[in-house]
């Protein structure tokens, strides 16, 4: 998204973004994760705070990030009754036959570029954070 507010494709930082999935998803947050193999950690988060209009899978593979077309942002609109500050357009791999178009509108939209593990490490660094549901054995 641009600095007067219309709608654009975002851009990822570099890196290998390939496998994604939500990490976290309430009613102030969705949090999508990304990285080359999901299984033991991931790199990057998309943070859309407040977000208003959802539609995605779960879980997808190799995102193409495009500006939403001008039926898209009127379906939003509709939707929730106003035009959202961030709309983000995006076809994916979700594992049919055709790639699947996805919608997401927010009030903000933060993109988080660090290591979180996806398991438990005595021995993590203070650059690494765990991800939601991982806890210490025992707990």
């Amino acid at each position: 998204m641009d600095a007067e507010g219309t709608h654009t494709s975002i851009q990822l930082p570099e890196g290998s973004w390939w496998d994604w999935d939500v990490v976290a998803l309430d009613g102030g947050q969705l949090r999508l994760a990304a990285s080359y193999d999901l299984t033991y950690l991931h790199g990057l988060e998309l943070v859309f705070g407040d977000p208003v209009f959802v539609s995605c899978p779960t879980g997808f593979h190799d995102p193409v990030f495009r500006p939403p077309s001008p039926d898209e942002l009127m379906k939003v609109a509709r939707q929730v009754g106003e035009k959202p500050p961030i709309v983000v357009a995006f076809e994916a791999d979700a594992g049919g036959q055709e790639p699947v178009s996805c919608l997401i509108a927010a009030e903000r939209l933060e993109i988080v570029q660090e290591t979180v593990l996806r398991y438990w490490r005595e021995d993590a660094g203070p650059d690494q954070r765990f991800a939601p549901w991982v806890t210490p054995p025992g707990q």
